[in-house]
C-alpha cells in the first residue's frame, strides 16, 4: 500500500524552535562568476578597481581572475545564511567581519552558520545571534563573521527564559593578520591620484551625489536570501517590502569609493548596526570619515547613511597603497 503524501508547509524556523549549538549547512554552494559580479555592480555601484580592472588585478595580485568585490562576498555569505532566518523581521547588526583570504571570479562559496546566542524580546520576538563561517572550494576560510536577526515567536505569549548576552560578539577584528600579500608598489605606480600617503587621519567626506535604491528584489535572488520581508510585503510589518541589508552596505562601499577612488580593497568590518529600515527607492546619502591610518595601508573608516533618517552606521578597515 502507497504512503500517505502529506502536505507541508515551508517558511523557516520561529523562535521558540532555535538551541544554542545549532548549526545549518543546507544552503546551495555558489561559484562566482562574471555575471554575478556584473549584476552586482549595477546594482549598487561597485568602483573598487580591483574588481573591475583586470590587468590592473593581474599586476597587484599575481592572479589571472578578477577580484570578487568584497561586497558580494559578503552579500553571497549573508544569503547563504538566511536558511533559517527566512522569518527574518530585520538585522539588527553585523560584527567582527573579517575577509581571511581574498575570493577572486571562479571561486565557490559555502557558509556554515551557527547559533551562538538566544535574547527574547518584549514585541513577540527574539534576537538570535549568528556566526557565519564561508569557505572556498579548497575548504578554506575566507570569511567569518557574526549577524543578529530577529526572529517573530510562533506564540506572541510564549515565555522561552532566553537572556543570553551578546556582550561577548566582538567589535575588535585582526585585520593585520587577513592583509594579503600583494603588490601595493605595482598599485601606486598604475594608478594615479592620491593614495596613503595622502590621507589624514580625521578627514570626513560628505558625497553630494546620492544613490537611489532600485531592483532590491533581484539582489536578494542573485544571492541566495530567503528572507521573505526583502521579496513579500506582506512578510513586514510596513506593508512594504525591506531592501535586504546588504544592498544598502553595498551602495555604502560604492560611495567609500567615490571618497577614496584609490582604496584597494575592504579586509573587515568592525561592526555596522542597521539604524532604520531602507526600502525601494529611497535615496541613500553617506558621510565618509577617516578614522585612522594604521601600519600596512591600513584605514580605519567609518560610513554613516541617511536617506531621510539616519539608516545605518559602517565601520570598516580598507586597504591603501
Amino acid at each position: 500500500m502507497a504512503e500517505t503524501a502529506d502536505r507541508v508547509r515551508l517558511g523557516g524556523p520561529f523562535f521558540e524552535d532555535f538551541e544554542v549549538g545549532q548549526v545549518f549547512t543546507g544552503a546551495p554552494g555558489l561559484t562566482l562568476t562574471s555575471g554575478h559580479a556584473s549584476l552586482h555592480q549595477a546594482l549598487t555601484g561597485d568602483r573598487l578597481r580591483l574588481a573591475l580592472d583586470a590587468p590592473l588585478c593581474s599586476a597587484v595580485t599575481g592572479r589571472e581572475a578578477l577580484l570578487a568585490h568584497p561586497n558580494l562576498v559578503c552579500d553571497v555569505a549573508i544569503g547563504q545564511s538566511t536558511e533559517p532566518t527566512q522569518r527574518v523581521r530585520g538585522n539588527l547588526f553585523y560584527r567582527g567581519l573579517v575577509l581571511l583570504k581574498p575570493v577572486f571570479i571562479g571561486d565557490t562559496l559555502r557558509s556554515r552558520t551557527e547559533v551562538v546566542g538566544l535574547r527574547q524580546t518584549r514585541k513577540a520576538a527574539g534576537l538570535v545571534a549568528l556566526r557565519i563561517l564561508t569557505t572556498n572550494q579548497h575548504d578554506e576560510p575566507v570569511l567569518d563573521f557574526w549577524r543578529c536577526p530577529m526572529i517573530p515567536l510562533r506564540d506572541p505569549d510564549a515565555q522561552t527564559g532566553h537572556a543570553d548576552s551578546f556582550d561577548d560578539i566582538p567589535d575588535r577584528v585582526d585585520a593585520q593578520a587577513a592583509l594579503p600579500e600583494w603588490d601595493l608598489q605595482a598599485f601606486r605606480e598604475h594608478v594615479p591620484g592620491r593614495h596613503l600617503e595622502g590621507l589624514v587621519a580625521g578627514t570626513v567626506w560628505e558625497l553630494e551625489g546620492r544613490d537611489t535604491v532600485t531592483a532590491a528584489p533581484e539582489l536578494v535572488r542573485l544571492t541566495l536570501n530567503l528572507a521573505a520581508a526583502h521579496s513579500d510585503a506582506g512578510a513586514t510589518a510596513h506593508g512594504r517590502r525591506l531592501v535586504y541589508g546588504g544592498h544598502t552596505i553595498s551602495i555604502a562601499a560604492a560611495h567609500v569609493t567615490r571618497a577614496l577612488p584609490n582604496l584597494v580593497t575592504i579586509l573587515a568590518w568592525r561592526g555596522c548596526e542597521h539604524l532604520a529600515p531602507v526600502f525601494e527607492g529611497d535615496v541613500l546619502a553617506t558621510e565618509v570619515t577617516l578614522e585612522a591610518i594604521r601600519p600596512g595601508g591600513l584605514v580605519d573608516l567609518r560610513a554613516r547613511v541617511r536617506s531621510d533618517v539616519d539608516v545605518l552606521d559602517w565601520r570598516l578597515v580598507g586597504v591603501m597603497a
